[in-house]
């Protein structure tokens, strides 16, 4: 069985956040070209920190209301939350390797 990562909304988002040490989530939309380049590698980033971080996806449409009170302006933009408060934000198509450095950074 893959591992995907987890499907963020408005309604579960509190909950996601504060049950999880370390969650890292993409606000995305389908219509972003950049975000959807981005998914392979946010897929690939669930599969290696699974048991680690909390990887996560909120489409941004859909769930208006978490991504205008995290003030998310731009897609993709991912935020690295750490015992329930944003501790990183990355906005923009970021390489594996960036995202990487900070998901090691704060999961130890």
């Amino acid at each position: 069985m893959s591992i995907q990562p987890f499907h963020v909304t408005d309604a579960n988002f509190e909950e996601t956040i504060s049950k999880n040490k370390v969650a890292f989530v993409d606000f995305w939309a389908t219509w972003c070209g950049p975000c959807r380049a981005l998914a392979p590698t946010i897929e690939e980033i669930a599969k290696e920190y699974d048991g680690k971080v909390l990887v996560g996806k909120l489409n941004v449409d859909e769930n208006p209301t978490t991504a205008e009170k995290f003030q998310v302006f731009s897609i993709p933009t991912m935020i690295l939350f750490k015992e329930g408060k944003e501790a990183e934000r990355l906005v923009g198509l970021c390489q594996k390797s960036r995202i990487s450095e900070i998901l090691n950074k704060h999961s130890k």
